[in-house]
Formats: structure tokens, C-alpha cells, sequence
């Protein structure tokens, strides 16, 4: 399972960072880590969510089903590293924190909401093409 964690320092698993060349080898390795963080499947609902406003933790971890709070806690901190979201503290007692998506982050809205989109409206047929692989290839 994907933790959403991405490792800040590029170790290249294939050829595509290892090839030479100043221009090829930075930008291959960074951004597949952005991709990794953006393209996570938690990610992409955390940012879905927070287009529609500000949320609190609970709010987005209620709304997102199957996600544990540590998994929402990692990705939170991962999508304000990068800069997609932010994170207010309220000085209250007890202790009120906000997320939102940062100015870079709503522009990401439209390419999540197409993804999201297009998974729901092709569920049927993803369903069926999976009944459909699963009976040629059944489980021993």
C-alpha cells in the first residue's frame, strides 16, 4: 500500500533519472515525486474535498471513507509541503485547525475533477471489464 510518503532526496528506480545530462536528470526525479504526491489516490480526494472550502480534519476524514487518520495525517503534511494545501491553527482552546487549498492547489481543481468524473461515470464498465478479467484469470 501506498503511504504517501515521498522521499524528498530522487533515487532513481529506473534509467530515466540515471541518464546524464543536467537538463533530463533534476526534472525527470522531481517530477515524478510531484506526480506521486498529486496522483495518490488519498491526495486526490483531500483535494476534491478542498475544493469545495476550507475543512477541518474530522470534516475530511468523515467525508473520505476507508482512509485512516494516519493516512489522512501523511498526506495532509505532504500536499503543504508541496504547497497545495495550507494549514491554520486558530489559537482556541481547544485548538482549531483549518486545510484549504493554496492558490497552486485550486488550479489542480479542474484536472482532479475531470478524474474524479471520469471514474464515476465509467464505473459500470470498469466493474465489468474486472468480473470479465477475473473470470479468465481466476484466483488459485
Amino acid at each position: 500500500m501506498d503511504s504517501g510518503y515521498v522521499d524528498p532526496v530522487c533515487k532513481p528506480p529506473d534509467a530515466a533519472c540515471e541518464q546524464a545530462g543536467p537538463a533530463r536528470e533534476p526534472s525527470m526525479c522531481h517530477a515524478r515525486e510531484v506526480l506521486q504526491r498529486v496522483g495518490d489516490k488519498w491526495s486526490v480526494f483531500v483535494i476534491d474535498l478542498l475544493g469545495q472550502g476550507t475543512m477541518r480534519f474530522g470534516e475530511l476524514h468523515r467525508s473520505i471513507d476507508g482512509i485512516t487518520s494516519r493516512m489522512l495525517t501523511v498526506t495532509l503534511r505532504g500536499l503543504e509541503r508541496d504547497g497545495i494545501v495550507s494549514r491554520t491553527i486558530h489559537p482556541v482552546i481547544p485548538p482549531r485547525v483549518d486545510y484549504e487549498l493554496t492558490a497552486m492547489g485550486r488550479t489542480l481543481l479542474d484536472t482532479i475533477g475531470r478524474l474524479v468524473s471520469w471514474t464515476d461515470s465509467h464505473l459500470p464498465e470498469i466493474d465489468a471489464a474486472r468480473a470479465a478479467y477475473d473470470a479468465r484469470h481466476p484466483r488459485q
